[in-house]
C-alpha cells in the first residue's frame, strides 16, 4: 500500500523499518522534520532517540552506538555535517558501519536554506580527516530514499564502513507516495567484533582509531583500501535512460536528475540524440556505466546544483575520451528544464 509522505519522513521510517533503534541529532533546517519523527517513534518501539547538545555530540554518540553492534544513524544538513566530520572519521578509523543523512542546503558557510548538491565533495573525497572513504547513496525521489536507506545500513554492516544518504532540501521536503518495507521481525546479522560485553565468553574487543606504531597503521590504512577496492567492484550503482543511441549523455544525480530528464525528454521530441546517466551511489562512483557510455556518446553534460563538484569525477571515469561540459545553478537555485535543455541543443 503506498502512502504519501515528506522525504524526511520517509527516511526515517525506512531506518526504523531497517532495524536502527538508536537516532542522535540536532536541529538544522531542511532536515529538522526526520529528527522530529524520530523523536515521536523511537519510544514507542524501544528505541533511543536523542537531541544532543550539538553536532559534534551527536556524531560520537552514533560512534559509541555503533561500537556496541547496534545500527545507529544521525542526520543533518551541511553545515551540521562539516561538525560532524571528525566523528565520521574516527569511524572510519575503526571500521564501524553507520549512517549519516545529509539533506543538503546551499553554502559555503551558513549559505542558505534551499537546496543544494554543493558538498559532493565533501561526501566523496573530504568527509574527514585521513584516508579513509564511505559509502554515499544518492537518491532521486522519496521511493528511492526509503529504498536506499535499506541498502545503506546493509552494505555498511557487510564492508564495515560508515554510508551516507546525500540527499537535499528538495527531495527532504517534497511528499511523493511510497511504498515502505514490510517489518519482517528478523534479527539484524551478527556482529562478532563489536564491543557489547564479553560475559566471560570470549576475549575483550576493543574498538579503536588511534595507533602509534606507524607501521601497524599503514597496514591498517593499506588493507582498508584492498577492501575498498571490492567495494568499487561490487557496490556501483547508476540507472540509465536513452543512452542507448545517445550522442549526448547527461549525468545528473539526486533532484537534479529528475529535471535532467525531463530536458532529455524534450531534446528527443525534437530529434536530438540525448541520454541520461544517473549515479546513484557517488561512491563507488559508476565509472563502469560511464565507461560504456563513452562507447558511443560524442559528449557528455553534467548537471549539478553546484558549481561542478561531479565533473572532474565524470572526466577521469571516461578517461577524457570525449569531451565533458557542465551546466549548474548554486546558492540555492534549482535549474530548470528549459534552462537545461538550452545547454543540450547548444551542444547538439
Amino acid at each position: 500500500m503506498k502512502v504519501l509522505m515528506k522525504g524526511n519522513e520517509a527516511l526515517a521510517e525506512a531506518a526504523i523499518r531497517a532495524g536502527c533503534k538508536h537516532f542522535f541529532g540536532y536541529p538544522i533546517t531542511p532536515q529538522t522534520e526526520l529528527a522530529a519523527y524520530m523523536s515521536k517513534r523511537m519510544p514507542k518501539i524501544g528505541g533511543t532517540y536523542l537531541q544532543a547538545e550539538s553536532e559534534v555530540a551527536a556524531v560520537n554518540m552514533v560512534l559509541g552506538a555503533a561500537a556496541a553492534g547496534v545500527r545507529a544513524m544521525t542526520s543533518s544538513s551541511s553545515p551540521g555535517i562539516s561538525l560532524k566530520s571528525e566523528g565520521i572519521s574516527y569511524m572510519a578509523g575503526s571500521d564501524l558501519p553507520a549512517l549519516i543523512i545529509n539533506v543538503q542546503r546551499g553554502g559555503p558557510g551558513l549559505g542558505g536554506i534551499q537546496p543544494s548538491q554543493a558538498d559532493y565533495w565533501q561526501a566523496t573525497k573530504a568527509t574527514g580527516h585521513g584516508d579513509f572513504q564511505i559509502l554515499v547513496f544518492a537518491p532521486s525521489t522519496v521511493q528511492e530514499m526509503v529504498d536506499l536507506v535499506s541498502a545503506a545500513f546493509d552494505a555498511a554492516d557487510r564492508w564495515r564502513m560508515p554510508a551516507m544518504i546525500l540527499a537535499d532540501g528538495m527531495l527532504g521536503q517534497m511528499m511523493e507516495p511510497v511504498t515502505l518495507p514490510e517489518e519482517d521481525g528478523k534479527p539484524l546479522p551478527e556482529k562478532d567484533w563489536s564491543a557489547s560485553g564479553h560475559q566471560g565468553k570470549r576475549e575483550h574487543h576493543i574498538i579503536n582509531s588511534l595507533y602509534l606504531t606507524p607501521d601497524k597503521l599503514e597496514d591498517l590504512v593499506v588493507e582498508r583500501y584492498q577492501r575498498y577496492e571490492q567495494v568499487k567492484a561490487q557496490e556501483q550503482r547508476a540507472e540509465e535512460y536513452l543512452c542507448q543511441d545517445a550522442d549526448l549523455v547527461v549525468v545528473a544525480y539526486g533532484a537534479s536528475a529528475r529535471v535532467a530528464r525531463s530536458a532529455v525528454n524534450q531534446a528527443r521530441e525534437q530529434g536530438i540524440k540525448a541520454g541520461l546517466l544517473r549515479p546513484v551511489t557517488l561512491w563507488p562512483f559508476p565509472t563502469g556505466a560511464l565507461q560504456k557510455a563513452a562507447g558511443r556518446a560524442k559528449a557528455f553534460l553534467t548537471v549539478e546544483m553546484s558549481m561542478g563538484q561531479m565533473v572532474d569525477d565524470v572526466k577521469l571515469a571516461i578517461d577524457c575520451r570525449v569531451p565533458v561540459h557542465f551546466f549548474g545553478r548554486t546558492g540555492g537555485i534549482i535549474p530548470t528544464p528549459a534552462e537545461v535543455l538550452g545547454e543540450i541543443e547548444k551542444l547538439a
